[in-house]
């Protein structure tokens, strides 16, 4: 009887709460519905080849090509100058030993397209070789038999029958040409043949850890000391509403800024990733973030009641940053779902990230990252100070 007490008793309380209820029932609907849009959409991948000096056949082939768009250069170095402003994925040109090929390697998905692409076009042009080859000599074979057959029939007799006897047990050799095969030099702007897929997104998943471990521990570091009684005795005092939150956000700031270092260097040194820009920056750029999670943490545990219902808010804040940061490639999707990836901090983040791991861009070339960043700190901070106005009796 006590067990079904207790029981009753929790289950009672459960269904008083019906923002717990909510959550459990509705956060999985959510989830559920932005995973099948997400992966239910096309995700074919579109690559963009320059061409130098490459015959008028290869890149008719390559333009034949599905989802490839060829653009054609008269010199490497405009080529190059579009493959540094993200014109173009990749560079083929054609030197006297074979083919140069310089891919940009920030997507590993479309260095893969832009080899099978190009393997299929020198392909198919060594084949049209062959088939015409084979169509001239065919024409010349044609042409020979048919004269042979004029002179024999100006031939005696019997000298025709002779030379058919001895055409009865022909001697046949058979002479194999050998096709040269094509000669491929790989160049990499970043990285090499083996950086792949984990490469791409990791400036988006260290971006992701910042936000995650600051939003959870601002939050529910926030939340213990208003369900204990702390926040109350202060917002009792004279203090100002605005002097408490920014009395929070450097102290946990702080914290952050120590967090987001080690997250940062730890993910280089250990794994050993190809920085081409400055790692200053990078800190820089994920710290901004860090703020912008400890001001998204303070701002949710001003409305959760319990620790419970904090961790509750996590499919609702967080997983959304995941799928909408580009982790999974939002090109090929309707418009209407990469609009909602224009309010995921993570996104910006990751994008700043990104163009300084594998592009080595300053953080001067960056300011719409980091003004968007910055003006959802600016937000969120001004919707905390309102927010604690709920908490204040006097």
């Amino acid at each position: 009887m006590r067990i079904l007490a207790i029981a009753t008793r929790v289950i009672k309380e459960l269904i008083r709460d019906k923002r717990t209820l909510t959550l459990m029932f509705v956060a999985p609907i959510i989830i559920i519905l932005l995973l099948s849009v997400l992966f239910s959409a096309n995700s074919t991948t579109n690559v963009k080849i320059g061409t130098v000096a490459v015959s008028k056949t290869i890149r008719s082939n390559l333009d034949n090509t599905k989802h490839v768009a060829v653009k054609t250069y008269d010199s490497k170095k405009q080529a190059k100058k579009a493959l540094k402003d993200e014109k173009i994925d990749s560079i083929i040109q054609k030197k006297s030993s074979g083919y140069s090929i310089t891919y940009a390697n920030t997507d590993s998905t479309k260095t893969t397209a832009v080899k099978m692409a190009f393997k299929n076009a020198v392909t198919e042009d060594t084949m049209t070789t062959m088939k015409n080859q084979m169509g001239t000599m065919k024409t010349q074979l044609q042409t020979t038999a048919s004269a042979l057959t004029k002179v024999e029939q100006l031939l005696p007799a019997k000298t025709r029958a002779k030379l058919a006897s001895q055409a009865s047990t022909p001697k046949t050799t058979t002479k194999v040409t050998k096709v040269a095969k094509t000669k491929v030099t790989n160049h990499y702007v970043y990285g090499d043949s083996s950086t792949g897929f984990f490469d791409k997104i990791l400036p988006i998943l260290m971006g992701f850890f910042v936000f995650f471990f600051v939003f959870l521990i601002s939050g529910m570091a926030l939340l213990k000391e208003r369900t204990s009684g702390t926040l109350d005795r202060l917002l009792a005092t004279p203090v100002k509403r605005s002097e408490i939150v920014f009395g929070y956000m450097i102290s946990y700031g702080i914290l952050a800024i120590v967090q987001t270092i080690v997250i940062v260097m730890a993910t280089i040194w250990l794994l050993g990733i190809d920085i081409v820009g400055n790692v200053f920056n990078l800190v820089i750029i994920n710290l901004i973030l860090a703020l912008v999670a400890l001001a998204f943490g303070i701002l949710v545990s001003t409305f959760a009641r319990s620790e419970f219902q904090m961790v509750q808010f996590i499919p609702l804040i967080v997983i959304p940053q995941v799928f909408f940061s580009g982790i999974i490639p939002l090109d090929s999707m309707a418009d209407w779902v990469k609009d909602i990836s224009y309010i995921i901090p993570i996104k910006y983040s990751g994008d700043a990230s990104t163009a300084i791991m594998m592009h080595g861009a300053h953080l001067s070339t960056l300011g719409l990252d980091i003004g968007v960043l910055g003006g959802i700190l600016i937000v969120l901070t001004f919707l905390n100070i309102v927010g604690l106005k709920r908490y204040r009796k006097v």
